[in-house]
């Protein structure tokens, strides 16, 4: 499903991501790099749909069925869903609403843990 290129494109986007949770207080580099990030990964299923071999891997192939598909693919929701509360306590923070603050970094700090899961679950997955 995935090539070496595309695994190297997640594992710089998530020093990125790094870089930006270490600089937080930089709000403009960390806003604009988080948001990248995000659209990253949610335009890396619509890339593999057009551009890579899913049907014949995970159909064709019967890799379906495989633990290691499930165990990704659940790490990716975990991802979106933490996604959507990022987004949701970055815009309450964007209103200076600071009581969502230690949500915020305790959330990034899930997302952090996660995002390496699904790049090393999908690393695992690539096509040799």
């Amino acid at each position: 499903m995935l090539t070496a290129g595309t695994v190297w494109a997640a594992l710089f986007t998530y020093v990125l991501m790094l870089a930006a949770f270490r600089y937080a207080k930089q709000r403009t580099f960390h806003v604009l790099t988080m948001t990248s990030v995000i659209l990253f990964d949610l335009g890396m299923p619509i890339y593999l749909y057009l551009y890579k071999g899913w049907y014949r891997r995970l159909i064709v192939e019967s890799e379906l069925t495989s633990i290691l598909v499930w165990i990704h693919f659940m790490m990716l929701v975990m991802m979106y869903a933490l996604y959507v509360m990022q987004v949701k306590t970055a815009l309450c923070l964007l209103r200076s609403d600071n009581s969502v603050r230690i949500d915020h970094r305790a959330q990034g700090k899930a997302l952090l843990l996660v995002r390496a899961l699904v790049i090393f679950t999908g690393a695992l997955l690539v096509e040799s």
